[in-house]
């Protein structure tokens, strides 16, 4: 007789990205935004597609007298295997990451969770706070059940990772909607042109990031579509204070001064020009334009001792002043950008050598570069306290410049109790203008990114940069 099979399986989507999560453990580095990138792991609050916080997996997070926080969970939430989600799943979670991830440690050091019942837990910091739902939206504090293996809530469930390579990931069947979302494997790849070779042969069915040179080639080809969109990252160059010539605040304002950052969009393409860490369409950005001076710059560096010879090369003491520039080619625009740099210090008498490396993280924390692009989302949870905070008090893991500011850690410190918005926003303000005026890094643009789609995602829209490429909504519709 006539069978009656149910539903057919949806068939598996490929995308393609330049960063995979190496690891599925939010303790580890960065690999809370990498799950949560992949669709894999859910925050107590995050920054929505309206650009506003709002609950994820909690309620609300009220403040105590005593200074501590009650935050509330919804209830009726599972993880990946089962489980409901418990107040004291979620306090041994955040717990563990906060003592073994720096990064979770940025904004108000130590914790201690207590689960206070099924759906209730309290919290207390090792630095008062005043947004602790910003906080608790900070990348490095996705919920997950400590297991064998770290288990999730979101819209997708690892079934295999393969570092370095590729994700496979499975609907989650405790996520609502999980008979529309099909199967999904993320690879990973290398630079942006592989990338862009792939998705015109057919081969993904989304490339994440596209290099600019890639596009008018596959605008040409049917079934493809690139969807272009602006971004909460910046583009930023590091200076290594620990270097002999950038030690000297006068060389790291000259390099600043030198830019025309009008240059640096027009490289790329797209973009605006940075006024400091913050976009122009978010309430922390600077009005104010950052300035270039090429005669200044030249001051600056003879001030410093740095002149310039027969020549026309800056030296100091018979040594030449060269500095060499990494770049990354997982964000290809800043490899883009090099020769546009190099191309302005040339011009000052300042030599510049490029390079290229697979692993900006690795470069970054070592401290093995004098100038090092770097591109970095200074909004992820809406308030401007994290990223200040995490990359320039003095002492930090990811203070990468290595600069040490009583000046900055002041300013921090008042950002850090500031409690209205409209001081919060003033003291951001205040700690952003300290750490423009000792300059360990200079702030380039705002990106536009472009996201290569075939046919089976032409409904795709890109928001959240890359904090959300793989969501809940994503999927082929029957």
């Amino acid at each position: 007789g006539a069978g009656t099979a149910g539903p057919q399986p949806l068939p598996r989507l490929v995308g393609g990205k330049p960063f995979l999560a190496a690891s599925a453990d939010p303790a580890d580095g960065n690999a809370g935004w990498a799950v949560t990138s992949h669709g894999v792991g859910e925050k107590l609050f995050s920054v929505g597609r309206d650009g506003r916080l709002a609950g994820t997996l909690a309620r609300s997070a009220e403040r105590a007298a005593d200074g501590s926080w009650e935050v509330a969970l919804q209830p009726g939430r599972r993880f990946a295997d089962g489980p409901p989600v418990t107040a004291a799943e979620v306090a041994a979670a955040l717990a563990r990451t906060n003592e073994k991830n720096a990064a979770a440690r940025a904004s108000v050091g130590r914790m201690t969770l207590q689960a206070l019942d099924e759906l209730r837990l309290r919290i207390r910091t090792e630095r008062p706070t005043p947004v602790m739902a910003a906080v608790l939206a900070e990348w490095p504090f996705v919920v997950y059940r400590v297991a064998e293996r770290p288990v999730f809530t979101g819209p997708y469930a690892i079934a295999a990772l393969r570092p370095g390579d590729a994700v496979d990931l499975v609907p989650n069947a405790d996520h609502p909607g999980a008979e529309q979302r099909p199967p999904l494997t993320i690879k990973r790849f290398p630079d942006g042109q592989s990338m862009a070779l792939a998705l015109e042969g057919r081969e993904i069915d989304m490339a994440f990031n596209l290099p600019v040179e890639s596009l008018p080639r596959l605008r040409t080809r049917d079934g493809l579509g690139i969807k272009s969109f602006p971004v909460g990252y910046q583009y930023m160059m590091w200076f290594n204070t620990r270097r002999p010539a950038l030690a000297d605040v006068r060389v790291r304002q000259a390099l600043g001064l030198a830019l025309d950052r009008r240059e640096l969009v027009q490289a790329v393409r797209a973009g605006e020009v940075a006024t400091g860490a913050f976009p122009l369409d978010t309430p922390h950005a600077l009005r104010e334009s950052l300035p270039t001076d090429t005669a200044q710059a030249a001051r600056l560096l003879d001030e410093a001792g740095w002149l310039r010879g027969a020549d026309g090369r800056r030296s100091r003491n018979g040594q030449a002043l060269r500095l060499v520039l990494v770049a990354y080619p997982q964000r290809p625009d800043l490899v883009t950008l090099q020769p546009v740099l190099r191309a302005r210090y040339a011009a000052l008498g300042i030599e510049i050598q490029t390079r290229v490396a697979e692993q900006p993280s690795a470069v970054a924390s070592s401290g093995d570069f004098d100038l090092l692009m770097w591109a970095q989302h200074a909004l992820p949870a809406g308030d401007p306290g994290f990223f200040l905070e995490a990359f320039f008090r003095s002492g930090s893991r990811s203070n990468f410049p290595g600069l040490s500011s009583s000046e900055i850690d002041r300013a921090l410190d008042r950002l850090a109790g500031a409690e209205s918005p409209a001081e919060r926003a003033a003291a951001a303000a205040a700690a952003h203008r300290a750490v423009i005026a000792q300059a360990p890094v200079s702030f380039l643009m705002t990106p536009v990114w472009h996201v290569g789609l075939g046919s089976r995602l032409a409904g795709y829209e890109p928001w959240g940069s890359d904090y959300h490429v793989v969501r809940a909504d994503m999927g082929l519709r029957r």
